[in-house]
């Protein structure tokens, strides 16, 4: 498995979309508009790849000068259980730090909870709606 950034428009950034889409939004009857595949632009945009197969992938989107958000992480469903998340995650804190971030946030699903708990997460206040769903704003200190 390779972790890598993710170019905006390449083809690898096709087969995020349609990760994202396939894990994160169908399941809810949701699109993406425009503007939000516009606003990946800014972003940095990480995959983890099986050859030329996408198996998972996240984006980190600045929030402050010291925290980033992570956002619209989604790994394949044959590769859930089996410490693809993980390492993706590892390599985007790993990535935040280098940018200089001091923690990283996000708005997590509340199924995902237990998930990012493992890895350092700390719930931050309580349950919230979002995308239909209820979500915990969660972070983690990088240094």
């Amino acid at each position: 498995m390779a972790i890598k950034i993710i170019d905006h428009g390449t083809p690898d950034y096709e087969k995020m979309v349609a990760l994202r889409y396939d894990i994160l939004r169908k399941p809810l009857s949701l699109t993406f508009s425009p503007e939000d595949l516009e606003r990946d632009r800014h972003d940095v945009l990480i995959g983890a790849f099986d050859e030329e197969r996408i198996l998972a992938c996240c984006i980190l989107t600045p929030y402050d000068n010291e925290r980033c958000k992570l956002r619209q992480m989604a790994v394949h469903k044959s590769q859930q259980g089996k410490g693809v998340g993980g390492q993706l995650l590892h390599f985007a804190e790993n990535v935040a730090r280098h940018k200089g971030y001091r923690s990283m946030l996000m708005h997590a699903r509340k199924t995902a909870v237990g998930f990012y708990e493992k890895l350092g997460y700390k719930v931050k206040g309580e349950e919230f709606e979002e995308v239909t769903i209820p979500h915990f704003l969660m972070e983690k200190t990088l240094i």
